[in-house]
């Protein structure tokens, strides 16, 4: 009987995977990873040990506040301070949920890793490849796991992997799980009861001082509060009366000033990337007869067909051209490469 360490938040969707995993005889265990002390992670603990005792598997809790303050609140923290816009799940992912908890799993004789993530992986026999391919449901994460290894990939089950939402919840309710309507988080999980705004103030040494808007011609057309204020694509709250709708462009952390242009004029046909990983370490990105599709955000619904261009000795700068125009890629998100068959070829970072 193979071990598996599942990663449980007290959610219903880890609660569900627990479950599924102990349906197919599994030897199951779940961990909640404390990765900062707050009120939050406390109430994940107790929901977690509670659903673990309904499910008769053991429960343990993994202390990686370290490994998370080094790996995603610096991280989260410098981006924002250099105008770019951090995507903090890639990192945790990459780094603490299939990084420290797959090393601790395997150091603890566990076979498998698992999470309540909706995605799904495939073993390829033909290539003798593990690949990532998206998830049926709407609230897809594969976005966000593009950074996973073959060495990682080949460790971890997504029980979730052919379930939508209302089937996890329906699953819950037919078990008796306490949390088949526990809602959602939205927000960041490591920022409660504040903005990220404040949370970045108060991690860093950085002064968001006052300063110029810009238009697209470099003219001066407006003060604003501090580049911590704004994202690319931002349109609401800018606060400043112009006369027509405009959107943050640029924010540039040297000069300290932020570019306001009106939505056409927030259009590229080509992005630079950097960081570039790939799934497969053996998919021709330069075989024309292949579909390549990119995603720029995650809550972007688009996938947009490009081209990938590799303009590095080591291929990890990346320039990225698409077929039609792509508006406001926002600099330190992520750039995730498809296949036809949304299967997940790789990524890189917008530069």
């Amino acid at each position: 009987m193979s071990k598996v360490l599942i990663g449980m938040s007290g959610g219903v969707d880890s609660s569900v995977a627990a479950l599924i995993l102990k349906e197919r005889n599994y030897n199951v265990t779940s961990v909640t990873l404390r990765l900062f002390d707050s009120e939050e992670t406390d109430n994940s603990i107790c929901s977690a040990q509670e659903i673990s005792k309904i499910l008769n598997i053991n429960h343990i809790v993994l202390d990686f506040k370290k490994e998370f303050k080094k790996y995603v609140l610096n991280y989260f923290v410098q981006e924002y301070e250099s105008g770019r816009t951090p995507n903090p799940c890639v990192m945790c992912n990459k780094y603490i949920k299939f990084g420290f908890m797959l090393q601790e799993a395997l150091k603890l004789n566990y076979d498998y890793i698992a999470t309540g993530h909706y995605a799904q992986i495939k073993y390829d026999k033909s290539n003798n490849i593990w690949r990532l391919k998206k998830s049926g449901d709407m609230k897809d994460q594969s976005y966000f796991l593009y950074r996973l290894s073959q060495e990682q990939l080949s460790r971890i089950i997504f029980p979730l992997e052919n379930l939508n939402k209302p089937e996890v919840r329906e699953l819950a309710k037919k078990y008796n799980l306490p949390v088949s309507e526990k809602k959602e988080s939205q927000d960041i999980c490591f920022i409660k009861n504040q903005n990220y705004q404040d949370f970045v103030i108060n991690n860093s040494k950085t002064r968001f001082l006052p300063g110029k808007f810009i238009d697209k011609n470099q003219d001066y057309i407006g003060d604003h509060k501090g580049i911590i204020n704004y994202t690319v694509g931002q349109r609401k709250g800018l606060e400043v009366a112009l006369g027509q709708r405009m959107y943050v462009k640029n924010i540039n952390n040297i000069d300290n000033t932020v570019t306001l242009v009106e939505y056409l004029d927030g259009g590229c046909t080509s992005v630079l990337a950097r960081d570039f990983v790939s799934i497969d370490p053996n998919f021709d990105y330069n075989n024309k007869n292949i579909k390549i599709f990119a995603k720029l955000r995650y809550t972007r619904k688009i996938i947009s067909p490009c081209k990938i261009n590799f303009i590095s000795d080591k291929n990890s700068t990346i320039e990225v051209f698409f077929d039609s125009p792509q508006y406001f890629p926002a600099p330190g998100q992520s750039i995730v490469f498809y296949d036809s068959n949304y299967y997940v070829l790789g990524g890189a970072i917008i530069q």
